[in-house]
């Protein structure tokens, strides 16, 4: 999977948007630019090992919850497409620390990709894909969505109802009344305009090997869960991370309220 980017909108081998996306987000930010293991911080390394020792003789982990046993995550096996990967307070990875990742694609034997829903940019959309500006959803900034292909723009849209204007295509496990589709940002902005309710672009995207994601989540790294259409359009993207949790209620509500920095805890 490295160095391809079977979801961009651009044609194989081609460059997306030379030169307009490559000052969003930069290297140093972002990490190489090939599938990125996540990993723990090592302040609470400890925490995890004990959460789910103590998990496993049945007794609840000293400082967190052990994310074995909370959301969804005991059917880590099923398809993930069209869910959501939020990141446990135990992830420590700057590319993906407090994050809330839509799944896009899950293909067994080929991989995951989804996009960080949460990471906005100060750059306008203006300023890459400015024929796309008038379509959307504020705010209006490009959102870093991985550290995958960073110069490479992806776009969200909502369609209501069970039309598929041309430039568009749902995301598999979507079921809901209104669906969230990937974008063909090639394509004249005209043959979607009226057509959806809602657009977001991100530079880049978030990529896993066969069998990697399923492997963070046994470790603790991510909790899944329901996804629904406007977390993609957050008006408040810094606040998506509690706010699904919360939606999630029980023990994951609590979670929500987790320190930034569990050394305080």
């Amino acid at each position: 999977m490295q160095g391809t980017c079977p979801l961009a909108p651009a044609r194989a081998g081609a460059q997306p948007y030379p030169g307009r996306l490559a000052g969003v987000v930069s290297p140093a930010e972002l990490g190489p630019h090939y599938i990125i293991p996540s990993v723990f911080h090592p302040d609470v390394a400890s925490v995890v090992a004990a959460a789910v020792r103590d998990a496993a003789g049945g007794r609840p982990g000293p400082s967190a919850p052990s994310p074995h046993l909370i959301g969804e995550n005991e059917c880590v096996a099923e398809i993930l497409a069209g869910r959501l990967l939020v990141a446990t307070p135990l992830l420590g990875d700057p590319n993906f620390r407090r994050s809330v990742v839509l799944v896009v694609e899950d293909e067994p034997g080929e991989g995951t990709l989804g996009v960080v829903l949460n990471r906005p940019t100060e750059t306008p959309v203006e300023q890459v894909l400015e024929s796309w500006t008038d379509l959307v959803t504020q705010p209006s900034v490009v959102f870093r969505g991985g550290p995958v292909s960073p110069n490479s723009a992806l776009g969200l849209a909502i369609v209501p109802g069970e039309d598929e204007p041309v430039g568009w295509r749902a995301l598999d496990g979507m079921t809901l009344r209104s669906r969230i589709g990937l974008v063909d940002l090639d394509a004249p902005p005209q043959l979607l305009e009226g057509g959806i309710a809602s657009l977001r672009v991100f530079a880049g995207y978030a990529g896993w090997g066969p069998g990697q994601v399923q492997a963070e989540i046994e470790e603790g790294a991510w909790y899944v869960l329901p996804a629904e259409p406007a977390d993609a359009f957050a008006a408040e993207p810094e606040r998506l991370w509690p706010m699904v949790l919360r939606r999630a209620g029980g023990t994951l509500a609590l979670v929500a309220t987790y320190p930034d920095d569990p050394a305080l805890n």
